[in-house]
């Protein structure tokens, strides 16, 4: 579901941009190459799976964006509590598009079991790669 809404939003930001390179161009014009766009909220997937390449490049235009705000002890790292609260951020943006609810124990349980999957060196933080590969859908 997550990954859905990750989908939607870049989709979503995007379609400007398609609808500006599938029209012509002006005589004596080179169109320019579509730039990539940042969606302010981030979306991540509970159960990653393989994501296409456009799709990955958008996840890490977005973790790039979005990691400062979570890393806020500054350390280039996301330690449990850091990752919890993005991915609990996500799940709130996901169930609020789904109208579904979860107990806060079943969000919580969620998180740890996320922050386990996308800690793949087990080093008890998430790094910026690690999260793109866990958010991409090729994490452990």
């Amino acid at each position: 579901m997550l990954r859905t809404l990750l989908f939607s939003t870049a989709l979503a930001i995007t379609a400007p941009a398609v609808a500006q390179e599938a029209t012509a161009p002006q005589q004596g014009t080179t169109p320019a190459a579509p730039q990539a766009a940042t969606p302010a909220q981030p979306g991540a997937a509970a159960q990653p799976e393989a994501a296409p390449s456009g799709q990955a490049n958008t996840v890490a235009s977005i973790v790039e964006s979005e990691f400062p705000a979570y890393d806020t002890n500054k350390d280039g790292q996301l330690d449990k509590a850091e990752f919890s609260k993005w991915m609990v951020a996500l799940k709130d943006q996901e169930m609020k598009a789904t109208g579904k609810t979860l107990a806060p124990a079943e969000v919580t349980a969620w998180a740890d079991g996320a922050f386990t999957t996308a800690d793949t060196d087990k080093s008890a933080s998430v790094s910026k790669p690690e999260l793109v590969a866990f958010l991409s859908g090729s994490a452990g």
